[in-house]
């Protein structure tokens, strides 16, 4: 199978790539390779490349940033998502295409599942879930992929601030009202790399199992790191980030569950596997 991948040379593009070359033609657009807020350019990129299917992982990720950057969120994620989406059309290829927790308001109280309205409160989940949105109205053949609060071994991640931050001896201030699913990008690769051969199209939510607040998944990150430092508990007002954030965005995986009767692994678990391979 021929798989292009877009953002290719992000956290989670890397790890796409790896776990699909050995078994696949693997094209990796990276952002240099590909500005998918181009169409004429990204309808030749796809043509001249003819795959059987794209991942289209590129995004524009800042959260904070897209308050202040709105076109620039909606050109990236909305448009852009257009762009490859028409392309795609016209090769007759299906999409993954990856989305966010960030699209939930938060309010609910258990996990929310596939079949629960998005109601996005910032410009990225708003921006988002517009890609969502040309993706399912402009193909008939698609994986819309939600996860959230990625980390794995490139880019920017929280685990990796954790751990930079903690070695420079600093006291971490982290909040504690903010809850959410911790899921490794090389668990998720893998997980839509089973899922592409299936061709049973749709919408699925895919995260590491289990649930934490931003300060619990600290703690754990240096209680697994060895790593003694003051981590004190704050909240998301004290912190007053520009862009809202869902108090509570756990993926239920249900469609993953009642389709193929799978779960991934726990979330402490992906986190010490990764810091096993990090050291």
């Amino acid at each position: 199978m021929r798989i292009v991948i877009t953002g290719a040379g992000g956290m989670l593009g890397t790890d796409l790539v790896e776990e699909l070359q050995g078994r696949h033609e693997v094209l990796p657009f990276g952002r240099a390779d590909l500005d998918v807020t181009d169409f004429e350019l990204t309808r030749s990129k796809i043509k001249d490349a003819c795959p059987d299917t794209i991942i289209h992982a590129a995004a524009y990720t800042d959260v904070d940033g897209a308050e202040t950057n709105q076109d620039v969120a909606y050109e990236v994620n909305a448009i852009g998502t257009q762009n490859v989406a028409l392309a795609a059309q016209e090769v007759k290829a299906p999409v993954v295409y990856i989305s966010t927790d960030y699209v939930f308001d938060g309010q609910k109280k258990s996990p929310y599942h596939e079949f629960d309205p998005p109601n996005p409160q910032g410009t990225y989940a708003k921006s988002k879930l517009a890609g969502e949105r040309y993706v399912q109205t402009l193909l008939d053949r698609f994986f819309v992929v939600r996860t959230s609060w990625l980390f794995g071994r490139t880019g920017r991640n929280f685990v990796k601030t954790i751990l930079k931050r903690a070695k420079e001896g600093n006291v971490l201030r982290v909040v504690h009202d903010q809850v959410g699913s911790p899921t490794y990008t090389r668990d998720l690769a893998k997980e839509i790399s089973r899922l592409i051969p299936t061709h049973r199209y749709g919408l699925y939510h895919i995260t590491n199992q289990g649930s934490c607040s931003w300060y619990e998944f600290a703690a754990k990150i240096l209680e697994l790191s060895g790593i003694q430092v003051e981590l004190i508990p704050t909240t998301t007002q004290e912190l007053a980030r520009p862009a809202p954030r869902p108090a509570y965005s756990v993926l239920a995986n249900l469609c993953l569950e009642l389709t193929f009767g799978r779960r991934m692994r726990p979330w402490e678990e992906a986190l010490q596997g990764h810091l096993i391979q990090s050291a």
